[in-house]
């Protein structure tokens, strides 16, 4: 295999977790009765641009396809997150009724229903029949397609140029990572801004967060390594924050690199020396996660064993898709977790892909009375606390198996 960005042979390994069917494709009753598609689940390194990236085994629109079942907006974390975003986007760069903002990867219209709200004028591209049609219950203008070169050039020919396009949490979802940013390029207005967001390559690694690892994330991604290809693509990055989000996030802030008018911060600088620093230019950073996967996983197991054998109720909590990474690897079934709670009518009376284990609804919590809740998103376990606060009436706690095995 090749690198997605710069075409250098692939030979270091960074993380293998098995096999597993893709993240977010959950079971109805009628194809439990039907085999399930499993792809190996092995991620590799590029020794020249050191983007870290999933062997190809399976396409985008098999990944991403119209029962796709992530839904942003049944995070109320994430809802804050997107109007706080927006109401600094229209600040910063003075957006206004005049200005034009695109989303790529709009999902249910969790942040332009923001924008939409400020009047200001925006449109959404999103390839999930699903959450493109609850997008539109909302009254926003979505596109139904998978974004890159040939549709911005479309966009841009009909007058669609704009002012700001966000990206949060789809640039390590994107095979084609040239061809997508080059997107971004074409459809910018001279002075426009494009913002990404995803997952920090170096919290991954320093904070064992493994379970981001499956099919529909590509790529996983260092400033160092955006940087490179943005630049190959007539970007230039100039700003970037460190966000909490999904246990530790880029916001990266780029403009076209030929007309863009915004001077470069002092914060990029900073990131890309953390990142030397931590020595994500040599091969020794990608070679320990291997090992710490393998404790997590061993860890837990027992942990479900115990309580079994102790005869403590132990249910789950989000049907996440890091979860299915975790359970996966771990090979944990229903005799050791019997059902996942998530609030998303959409999983609910469906099951979990691989572990086949129950999704139900948080009515299950007060009936069935578990000793332990295993938090399967972990980077919600503030605001899934505080929501099922009410177990501790019953002597419940709760559990989270990343980075490590923590009892609440």
């Amino acid at each position: 295999m090749n690198c997605r960005h710069c075409g250098a042979t692939l030979q270091l390994p960074f993380l293998d977790l098995g096999s597993a069917p893709p993240s977010n494709a959950y079971l109805t009753s009628e194809s439990l009765q039907a085999p399930e598609l499993w792809f190996p689940l092995r991620v590799m390194v590029c020794e020249q641009c050191w983007l870290v990236q999933t062997e190809d085994f399976s396409r985008a629109d098999a990944l991403f396809a119209a029962d796709y079942a992530y839904f942003s907006s049944f995070s109320d974390t994430w809802l804050e997150h997107a109007r706080q975003y927006v109401q600094t986007m229209i600040s910063r760069f003075t957006l206004n009724t005049h200005s034009k903002v695109i989303e790529v990867a709009a999902n249910d219209g969790y942040l332009l229903q923001y924008v939409q709200q400020a009047g200001i004028p925006c449109l959404g591209i999103e390839p999930t029949s699903g959450t493109a049609q609850a997008a539109r219950a909302k009254g926003l203008t979505i596109i139904e397609e998978f974004f890159g070169e040939q549709l911005a050039q479309t966009l841009a020919a009909d007058g669609q140029s704009v002012d700001l396009m966000t990206a949060n949490n789809v640039l390590a979802h994107v095979p084609e990572i040239n061809d997508f940013v080059k997107g971004f390029t074409t459809l910018l207005k001279p002075q426009g801004v494009a913002t990404f967001e995803f997952p920090h390559l170096l919290r991954l690694v320093q904070e064992n967060q493994f379970d981001t690892v499956y099919h529909e994330h590509y790529s996983y991604l260092s400033l160092l390594t955006v940087e490179a290809i943005f630049s190959s693509q007539g970007l230039h990055i100039f700003d970037v924050e460190q966000l909490p989000t999904h246990g530790g996030s880029l916001r990266v802030y780029a403009q076209r690199a030929d007309l863009g008018r915004h001077e470069r911060t002092k914060r990029v600088a900073k990131v890309l020396t953390e990142e030397m620093t931590a020595g994500m230019t040599g091969t020794a950073f990608y070679t320990g996660l291997q090992g710490r996967a393998e404790q997590v996983k061993n860890d837990l197991l027992l942990f479900l064993l115990e309580a079994k054998q102790q005869g403590l109720a132990v249910a789950a909590y989000g049907a996440a898709a890091k979860g299915n990474t975790l359970l996966n690897f771990a090979g944990v079934r229903p005799d050791l977790l019997p059902y996942v709670v998530d609030r998303n009518p959409a999983k609910q009376g469906k099951f979990m892909p691989g572990s086949r284990i129950p999704i139900v609804d948080e009515a299950h919590l007060q009936r069935n009375r578990p000793d332990r809740i295993l938090i399967l998103p972990w980077n919600l376990g503030d605001e899934v606390m505080k929501q099922l606060e009410y177990i501790r009436e019953w002597g419940g706690q709760f559990v989270t198996a990343v980075p490590g095995l923590e009892i609440h």
